[in-house]
């Protein structure tokens, strides 16, 4: 992929995070990346595979960073669910911007089905690790699980993608950060939770 297509790509993924999806247009990405119409349509035909290909860049650059820490033999379950918080907080730093596929989830319905699909396998993937983490985590002991860790992987998912939305509605951050002071307080055990205090 050459440059000109990582630029219709960042702009197209910056509109969809702040406008939606359905209220962005190639015109819209033109303007942006500054070039003409027919240009976008050399490297994506269709705003379909547009989209389509904006997701699937979006969840590969997130899973390999997520891959990373939880491989990191230097880091622990603690410091990966930590990891994890750190894009949330950025996106509430921005004055509109959310999750990629928390902004189409909300447009599902009017989606593609290539992208619905593709939003579909962001969401499971993140719970996944979610839950994986919080099983490492509860199994060597940093981590005190009231719940299964496939039960408090969706709270937490849920929880987050949600609180990102009040947030924009609200302008009000500390809604995702007392959010995240919440959920450290419900998976650590008690050792953990005197160290942060």
């Amino acid at each position: 992929m050459n440059a000109t297509a990582d630029r219709i790509l960042d702009a197209g993924q910056e509109l969809i995070q702040t406008r939606g999806f359905s209220a962005m247009s190639f015109q819209d990405i033109a303007f942006e990346v500054g070039i003409k119409k027919p240009s976008i349509i050399h490297h994506f035909p269709t705003k379909a595979e547009l989209g389509v290909a904006i997701i699937r860049r979006y969840r590969g650059t997130f899973a390999a960073k997520l891959e990373e820490i939880s491989e990191d033999p230097s880091k622990s379950s603690v410091d990966a669910l930590d990891f994890y918080f750190s894009p949330y907080l950025f996106f509430a730093s921005t004055r509109d911007k959310v999750c990629l596929c928390g902004a189409l989830a909300g447009e599902m319905p009017a989606l593609p089905k290539t992208m619905r699909a593709e939003v579909r396998q962001f969401m499971k993937a993140h719970q996944q690790w979610l839950e994986e983490i919080l099983r490492r985590g509860s199994g060597l002991g940093e981590f005190a699980l009231i719940d299964s860790p496939k039960s408090l992987s969706r709270v937490i998912f849920n929880s987050l993608q949600g609180s990102l939305l009040v947030r924009r509605s609200t302008k009000d951050v500390s809604q995702l950060k007392d959010v995240i002071s919440a959920i450290r307080k419900l998976v650590k055990n008690k050792s953990s939770i005197q160290q942060i205090r």
